[in-house]
């Protein structure tokens, strides 16, 4: 069964948590220092915040599904829809790990399709390997190193720095502020 997905940048999360717990009645499912999720019931909800980003509002909404076929009838259904599909396959995101791919409608507004298959301890396992790596030589363009520039299509022909990206919302290409 799809569970709808909705992802905002927040501006300060305590506060958010606060009201966001109140308002759903209920308290989130996981907790990070850059990050909160709440897995509601009525409604089938995946809401996610996070700190990371640009300005706070809506970053992405998405669909997070129970198993690799409805994965991949969504992954049909957004090939039909005629827009340039970003597939990332097996990835680390927003504390998880995953199987995900991302579609961009014509008004820029990133859509997720993922199936989580288990919990990690970072916000993105490429991401902490780089902030490793950039620890011990440092890298003044570690963007530029993770995250292609150009059309989704020039990102799906670069899977493996891709990977540690997500679509923009404020436009159609993926940026290397933001994994989910």
């Amino acid at each position: 069964m799809k569970r709808f997905h909705v992802h905002l940048h927040v501006a300060d999360l305590g506060q958010s948590v606060a009201f966001y717990s109140k308002l759903f009645g209920a308290q989130p499912a996981r907790v990070e220092a850059d990050y909160a999720k709440w897995m509601l019931d009525d409604p089938r909800v995946n809401f996610a915040i996070s700190t990371r980003g640009s300005a706070p509002g809506v970053d992405h909404l998405g669909f997070q599904v129970d198993d690799a076929s409805e994965l991949a009838d969504l992954k049909a259904r957004a090939q039909s829809a005629d827009m340039a599909l970003l597939d990332e396959g097996a990835t680390t995101c927003c504390y998880a790990r995953s199987e995900k791919h991302w579609v961009t409608d014509p008004q820029g507004v990133a859509w997720e399709h993922f199936h989580t298959l288990g919990n990690i301890p970072v916000f993105n396992e490429a991401a902490a390997q780089r902030q490793a790596t950039a620890a011990a030589a440092p890298d003044t363009d570690a963007a530029a190193s993770c995250c292609p520039t150009g059309t989704p299509a020039a990102h799906a022909a670069a899977p493996a720095r891709a990977a540690c990206c997500g679509p923009a919302a404020s436009t159609p290409t993926p940026t290397a502020s933001r994994c989910c």
